[in-house]
């Protein structure tokens, strides 16, 4: 059933630079409102705090629906699609309590509780077969041929984000410490920019290690080794093994029609190149990291097209919602990846 007017959507994008909030109709793909909460959600022993998410989730949801709900009557909200960060791994607080407490305060039934990956593909590719590799502070890449999802990194920046801006930050900070020290590899223009950003050398681990956003601390150096990289060889190669990293996760999750060659990989049922996406802050370092990666894409995914992302993960969870609400949700349906409870296609 196609949900008429009046009825909208919600759509959560919950990362570490806080909670954004959309609202939009059943029937179009563009907001009617959208709200950012900038305190990041908490995580907890119980993983991400269901508790927190909702007294910053339920107050936006408020403001951004006074306004369109008094001014069209009648109307409800058919269905809410959340994109968290961390959902796949310490989502089990969210996927027990959201579901009553949205169906209690808003008297929505009908969600889905995705990871951030999940609405960064429904972002950048919609519906369709293919593999996004969403790029930030940390990294992930997930493919789909509609029948299943494919997965490859996202493990947090201790045990992977390969490539990621925490990533990279840390490798150049690496070798500005290298050069400090007078140890090989290291790098005098990184070294200058680790002073000039966060002061003398030796006072960096009092800096870095008590924070608890120590990815975020890293992460925010990536942008200096891209700067350097023009002139530096040191920055150069930490971006050429960035790019590296990026495209073997990107491989590893493209969907691909057989196993008989590696040439087919990256080739639909349909004979069709499988289109890759990039998604996320960490692909707005421009052609310092861009450059060697789609030499890297071009050796490992011969076969794929490489395309522009047509949203953001905001805009795919607004599109998840919308697909609830309509009874179009075609993404493949997961226990961690993209969890969905009801659906929209009540009375209109």
């Amino acid at each position: 059933m196609t949900p008429g007017v009046g009825v909208y959507v919600i759509g959560v994008d919950s990362g570490g630079s806080g909670l954004r909030v959309a609202l939009g109709t059943a029937g179009t793909p563009e907001p009617v409102a959208t709200t950012v909460c900038a305190e990041p959600v908490r995580t907890g022993p119980d993983g991400i705090d269901a508790d927190h998410f909702l007294t910053q989730l339920l107050p936006a949801v408020e403001r951004l629906t006074r306004d369109a709900l008094e001014a069209r009557p009648p109307a409800r909200i058919a269905a809410v699609a959340v994109g968290a960060a961390g959902m796949a791994t310490l989502g089990d607080h969210l996927r027990a309590r959201l579901p009553q407490a949205l169906a209690t305060s808003l008297g929505v039934r009908a969600l889905v509780l995705a990871a951030d990956g999940v609405t960064a593909y429904a972002g950048a590719l919609g519906q369709r077969p293919g593999a996004v590799v969403a790029g930030g502070t940390g990294m992930i890449a997930l493919g789909s041929d509609l029948c299943e999802w494919r997965r490859a990194d996202g493990w947090g920046h201790l045990l992977g984000d390969s490539g990621g801006g925490a990533w990279i930050g840390r490798e150049g900070l690496d070798a500005a410490l290298r050069a400090h020290d007078g140890r090989r590899g290291g790098s005098p223009a990184l070294l200058a920019r680790l002073r000039a950003v966060f002061g003398p050398a030796t006072g960096l681990p009092g800096l870095l290690y008590p924070r608890a956003d120590r990815p975020a601390m890293l992460a925010s150096f990536a942008p200096e080794v891209a700067a350097c990289a023009q002139e530096d060889p040191v920055a150069r190669s930490v971006l050429r093994r960035a790019a590296a990293h990026i495209a073997e996760a990107a491989a590893a999750v493209c969907p691909r029609a057989d196993t008989t060659g590696a040439g087919e990989r990256a080739t639909s049922s349909g004979g069709e190149p499988v289109e890759v996406a990039l998604t996320g802050g960490l692909f707005r370092m421009g052609e310092p990291l861009l450059a060697p990666l789609r030499k890297e894409l071009e050796q490992q995914l011969p076969h794929a097209a490489l395309v522009s992302a047509a949203g953001d993960p905001l805009a795919g969870s607004l599109l998840l919602a919308r697909a609830l609400a309509r009874s179009d949700l075609r993404l493949p349906r997961h226990p961690t990846l993209l969890h969905v409870v009801g659906d929209g296609s009540g009375d209109d």
